[in-house]
């Protein structure tokens, strides 16, 4: 898909099961304009958690869930105008079945078949750094990513059309970046 065809496109946005950095991925998918929000079962899981309920989300998104063992959402993809895809916050189990090319949930097929048809992909890796601090529901803890991680997050790196972020400014910049390459700008308010 050309970026030529852009203006009247959409965002695609995937949320796994991660709930780290969670509220502030929202609230950078809530400044861009038009966005979908494509749910894996673990996110819909994890939402409540996090004191997110898909009423409110639906208020700023249009929202679809991953209901069947095919992932019949991602067939948006193929008739909607989707630019780019974004997976934020992703999971290491995420991140490593997109790595490694498995695609058995609606963020992993939607990864897959977005860079078949060459739609721009953004992942928001989790595990990062030596020592992640992320907030769970109830508390701060703190995570030692193993090497099995990083060594996924690189072999995501290495993909064409995808760009790993590991941080929300590094999102924002990025999703930056592809505003102004696609001519559009971010929502003037975020209420």
């Amino acid at each position: 898909m050309s970026d030529a065809a852009a203006p009247g496109g959409r965002f695609a946005w995937a949320l796994t099961g991660s709930g780290h950095f969670l509220p502030e991925s929202l609230a950078v998918a809530q400044r861009l304009p038009r966005v979908d929000l494509f749910l894996s079962a673990a996110a819909e899981e994890i939402l409540p958690m996090y004191g997110l309920r898909l009423d409110v989300l639906r208020e700023n998104f249009r929202i679809f869930t991953d209901r069947s063992a095919s992932a019949v959402p991602v067939g948006f993809l193929y008739h909607e105008r989707y630019h780019t895809l974004v997976i934020a916050p992703a999971t290491s189990n995420t991140v490593a079945k997109c790595a490694l090319g498995i695609s058995d949930t609606l963020p992993t097929n939607m990864f897959a078949q977005a860079g078949k048809l060459g739609i721009q992909g953004i992942v928001f890796a989790c595990d990062t750094e030596p020592v992640v601090i992320t907030q769970a529901p109830r508390e701060e803890v703190t995570l030692r990513p193993r090497r099995i991680e990083f060594d996924n997050v690189q072999r995501l790196r290495a993909f064409d059309g995808c760009s790993v972020v590991c941080s929300v400014p590094e999102l924002e910049a990025v999703l930056d970046a592809r505003l102004r390459a696609l001519h559009l700008a971010w929502n003037a308010s975020s209420s």
